[in-house]
């Protein structure tokens, strides 16, 4: 069993502070992904942890024991990275087998080792070749079996398949999750690719500035974000954010976006969930699906000019008009014709987010 923690985790380059108190329990097994822009400190975590970087403040510890100040080569870690890192005058068996031969393990243990770890990853029938002989996603297979022969407590990985192509990436997110049920070890894995972070993750922790924005599982963070970033991080495209005001009418309230010259109508109990908010300083967020468009009118349906449309295949993303407000829906392919085309809109108040503009902090308000 391997359980990770980070404790008050601070990061200093000079004057500039880069981790802020961070605390994260990982469990054992459990696949971590570190979310988050460049520069929001997620690289510089997992190297922490690796040891590859001292911390200023703060605890490191791996089944309950402290590493912070153990070297990289004594915490039993092993790490992947973007770029492959393979010895080109070496076979990839050689290169599987180097860490097993740095700590003079028999040849027939070594073959042993690296034959298990070749069949696991599939590549078995490449052992004899060397690395310019593969491709993008054989010599990452091969990186991350060199990793693995070790059989180390845990794995860290620092956005390893980003410097593939869309299909291999595709194809690496599959074989990454399938190794990760497979071998079963515990997993922190950087990425600032919100596709990644949600195929992959059993809790995703998004970052900031060095700070911890939320820890949840992908539906937790996409469902329930808990502030303005992100809702507008995760999400592709991204949740519809517009300032808000509320107003009671007879029977409903009305939810005004901008400077819309109409507010859709919402359950009268909005009010008293919003506890003075409707007031001032509310911010409104919707994804995409929520915003459902038709053709004729219908009661709580708003007029609206459709604006651009972008073709995805299977569905369109069509930028609407609402005031000077744009909002994005989510439709059937090809539903709404092209740009021009009067439709009709309403937001559906059981996928409404409701946000204190001020600090961004999501009220936790659903309908």
């Amino acid at each position: 069993m391997t359980q990770i923690e980070l404790r008050g985790i601070e990061k200093f380059f000079g004057a500039v502070q880069v981790i802020h108190n961070l605390n994260l329990a990982i469990a054992d097994n459990e696949f971590i992904v570190l979310l988050g822009q460049s520069g929001c400190g997620k690289t510089t975590t997992l190297r922490a942890v690796a040891g590859l970087e001292t911390i200023d403040n703060g605890d490191i510890l791996i089944d309950g024991k402290p590493v912070q100040h153990l070297k990289a080569a004594d915490r039993d870690i092993a790490m992947v990275f973007q770029s492959f890192s393979l010895y080109p005058h070496m076979t990839v068996f050689e290169n599987v087998a180097f860490p097993l031969r740095a700590t003079r393990m028999s040849s027939g243990e070594v073959d042993k080792s690296v034959r298990e770890v070749a069949r696991v990853l599939r590549i078995t029938d490449l052992l004899d070749k060397r690395p310019s002989a593969l491709s993008g996603g054989d010599m990452q297979r091969v990186a991350i079996g060199r990793a693995l022969v070790r059989r180390p407590k845990a794995m860290l990985m620092d956005e390893p398949i980003g410097a593939l192509d869309a299909k291999l990436r595709e194809e690496m997110r599959a074989e990454i999750k399938r190794l990760h049920v497979k071998q079963g070890s515990t997993t922190i894995y950087v990425t600032h690719d919100q596709i990644e972070a949600m195929s992959l993750a059993d809790r995703i922790v998004i970052m900031h500035e060095g700070f911890i924005q939320q820890v949840g599982t992908p539906d937790e963070v996409y469902s329930h974000p808990a502030n303005l970033f992100v809702a507008q991080f995760v999400g592709s495209p991204v949740m519809n954010i517009a300032e808000a005001r509320v107003a009671d009418r007879p029977g409903a309230a009305s939810v005004t976006v901008g400077d819309a010259p109409a507010g859709f109508e919402f359950p009268h109990r909005l009010l008293s969930k919003l506890n003075g908010h409707s007031n001032g300083g509310l911010t409104l967020g919707i994804r995409p699906e929520g915003v459902l468009v038709r053709h004729d009118a219908a009661p709580g349906y708003m007029p609206v000019e459709a604006s651009i449309i972008e073709p995805l295949g299977s569905f369109d993303i069509v930028d609407l008009k609402v005031g000077s407000t744009m909002l994005r829906a989510r439709t059937k392919a090809g539903y709404v014709s092209g740009p021009g085309e009067k439709v009709h809109v309403r937001i559906d108040p059981e996928q409404a987010h409701f946000f204190d503009t001020a600090s961004g902090k999501s009220l936790g308000v659903r309908l």
